[in-house]
């Protein structure tokens, strides 16, 4: 067992983990941030992605101990009290979710490639979103709602 300090959507957690524990576990299961899933275990889908240090990752495959020390980022961060962020809203607004599983997985690699790509054009999200897997809405929108929130991203607030 370890003992580690990490930040979650800006609040300081002190934990005991067992060192073969993964951190999409750490989230979900000790600190009760259920936003991003599991979906495949083998870093396939995307659907458990959120930001450590800034930077999109499949937190299924990075053990809790690699987290020691660093910001993590989950989609419940995001939002600031009852007003979505710029990317959540043109994903609701833009119709990028159908049954949801996805959607927390979609949005933390959307803000990542809004990040690396401020005006990024529907074939970049494409390709930047070849690591996520959506099983419900063959993409159109969810692309859609990227160039839309990356857009408004870069907007003066």
């Amino acid at each position: 067992m370890t003992d580690m300090t990490l930040t979650v959507n800006g609040r300081e957690h002190v934990v005991t983990v067992e060192d073969r524990t993964l951190l999409v576990h750490l989230l979900r299961d000790q600190l009760r941030l259920t936003g991003a899933h599991v979906g495949c275990d083998t870093s396939q889908c995307g659907a458990c992605t959120v930001h450590v240090d800034g930077k999109a990752v499949k937190s299924c495959t990075m053990l809790a101990v690699q987290a020691q020390g660093c910001e993590i980022l989950t989609i419940e961060g995001l939002a600031q009290g009852r007003e979505l962020h710029p990317m959540q809203a043109a994903f609701h607004e833009h119709h990028g979710l159908q049954c949801g599983f996805c959607t927390p997985g979609m949005i933390m690699m959307a803000l990542d490639i809004a990040r690396r790509h401020p005006s990024p054009d529907a074939a970049t999200v494409r390709a930047e979103l070849e690591g996520n897997l959506c099983r419900c809405t063959g993409y159109h929108n969810i692309v859609k709602a990227v160039v839309a929130g990356a857009q408004r991203m870069g907007e003066p607030a």
